[in-house]
């Protein structure tokens, strides 16, 4: 019985540079896609292991797209053997999200061997997205507050909670109401908008002025009055 033990060098279709190029391409604009997203993230959910793998993943599509090459049958066992893969962790932003599929963008064509595709898309993108960041695009200026009022119970107080808003808001909205110590007490939560020139310490003093000097907190996206 003779057995074949000869092994066969499938890596023909591309040379040492081209591996070279597209690893070392693929590193460069993914690690410049790393600096962008570090510049650009503006709250304290930064992961510097996210950043890390994003120039991972970038580094292995391109690695995927060489073995792939055109080879149909070879991308469709890929495509089986990836979809095993499960990931837990949740993504804390959206545009961590678009992050990732710019990475995997920039390695799918560096492995397609598109240098300069891969080169001008990366820059364009990351020039796009510090462009957003410097002028800050697309912004929705609008603060809201929380307001929870805290009453009798037995008592309905709403006539003289609304009439407290319509001076001090411009708009409000109740979103629930609940009881507590065993039923003594309820407590009122508004979302409100404040008026140009109103200050919550002013809010939260009507307030108690109508409910009887009961606890009144005001909720504010950058900072809190709890009188």
């Amino acid at each position: 019985m003779n057995f074949d033990l000869e092994l066969q060098e499938l890596s023909g279709t591309f040379s040492v540079a081209d591996v070279v190029a597209a690893m070392a391409l693929s590193f460069v604009l993914s690690a410049l896609i790393g600096y962008v997203y570090r510049y650009t993230h503006r709250n304290v959910s930064y992961s510097q292991s996210y950043v890390q793998t994003l120039v991972i993943v970038g580094m292995i599509v391109a690695l995927i797209m060489l073995v792939v090459g055109s080879n149909l049958a070879r991308a469709f066992s890929l495509v089986g053997a990836l979809s095993v893969v499960r990931f837990r962790n949740a993504v804390k932003e959206t545009r961590d999200v678009g992050f990732v599929f710019l990475a995997m963008a920039i390695g799918m064509a560096c492995g397609a061997r598109f240098y300069t595709l891969a080169a001008v898309g990366a820059v364009v993108i990351c020039v796009v997205i510090i462009v957003m960041y410097k002028f800050n695009w697309f912004v929705l200026n609008v603060q809201r507050q929380v307001v929870k009022v805290q009453v009798p119970a037995g008592d309905d107080y709403t006539p003289q909670i609304r009439d407290v808003l319509i001076k001090y808001t411009s708009e409000f909205e109740l979103v629930s109401t609940e009881t507590i110590r065993g039923g003594a007490l309820s407590e009122v939560f508004y979302t409100v908008r404040l008026k140009k020139g109103a200050e919550p310490a002013d809010l939260v003093s009507a307030l108690q002025e109508r409910t009887s000097g009961q606890r009144v907190t005001v909720l504010t996206g950058y900072d809190t009055t709890d009188l």
